[in-house]
């Protein structure tokens, strides 16, 4: 009997299904950002060589070849945002969840059962009355996600989720009105709070600088954003990277009990 020409063991698969998991994961926070156009140009400049390589050009070969030397640091260099986004989501989710295959709030003994559930009725109803008066306004609804950089930006309230306190925040005439309000459990923690405005090219042009800083802070963290339209009063949320508008007061109670409704 001849020996297989491939030995496939099982330490493989795993090695090969991680791979092809975390080149996915990059794939997903790259899509539709100029990060993607760069790193397909860098992965054909690797092809071309490899290709050059073969056909033993050695003058352009060795010239490609200083260029891929240091493509390493030039990719860290290039992809900052999406390797800092991919960075926190893993940590969000493996590390931060009680879900995750590895819980860092298990092993420090972190409660979070008895932590009071989110006032979806209040954050509903506000959303309802803004979007009929046309008022706009940025509600940020904390998960996982450390949020303190942008906490750290406004100014701390931490008054209790009701319909009129977050009509009054944003109301016109308030000093509070520019900027996000961050929820974190019961409580409106801070108000007027600065978020990151996402640089993805795709967004649609009518898109205004509170749809900009929802989207951004959907991309970096695993928040929720509300977004009330001052334009058209159109409700929209930013959740995992994605943005979806003209959103109903129906469906948004029902993305938000989905979201933050503990189960029995």
């Amino acid at each position: 009997m001849y020996p297989a020409f491939i030995q496939i063991r099982f330490i493989d698969v795993i090695d090969i299904l991680v791979v092809a998991y975390l080149i996915y994961q990059l794939y997903y926070w790259m899509r539709g950002t100029i990060a993607m156009q760069i790193f397909i140009t860098i992965l054909s400049i690797y092809i071309l060589w490899l290709v050059i390589k073969a056909l033993n050009m050695e003058l352009l070969g060795s010239i490609l070849g200083q260029v891929i030397g240091v493509g390493v640091l030039a990719i860290i260099i290039l992809f900052q945002q999406e390797i800092r986004r991919f960075l926190a989501v893993i940590g969000t989710r493996y590390v931060s969840s009680n879900t995750g295959f590895f819980s860092l709030d298990k092993f420090l003994s972190v409660e979070t059962e008895d932590l009071p559930d989110v006032q979806i009725g209040s954050i509903v109803k506000a959303c309802s009355h803004m979007a009929e008066s046309r008022t706009g306004a940025l509600i940020v609804i904390k998960r996982k996600s450390n949020l303190d950089a942008f906490i750290n930006t406004g100014d701390i309230i931490n008054a209790d989720t009701t319909s009129r306190m977050l009509r009054s925040i944003f109301s016109r005439l308030s000093p509070l009105h520019d900027g996000a309000v961050i929820i974190i459990n019961d409580k409106i923690f801070a108000a007027r709070c600065v978020l990151p405005v996402s640089n993805n090219p795709n967004l649609p042009p009518h898109f205004g600088m509170r749809h900009r800083a929802a989207m951004g802070l959907a991309e970096d963290t695993d928040a929720m954003a509300i977004v009330v339209s001052e334009e058209s009063g159109r409700i929209s949320i930013a959740a995992e990277g994605r943005i979806k508008e003209d959103i109903d007061t129906t469906k948004l109670r029902q993305i938000l009990e989905k979201e933050f409704i503990k189960s029995a």
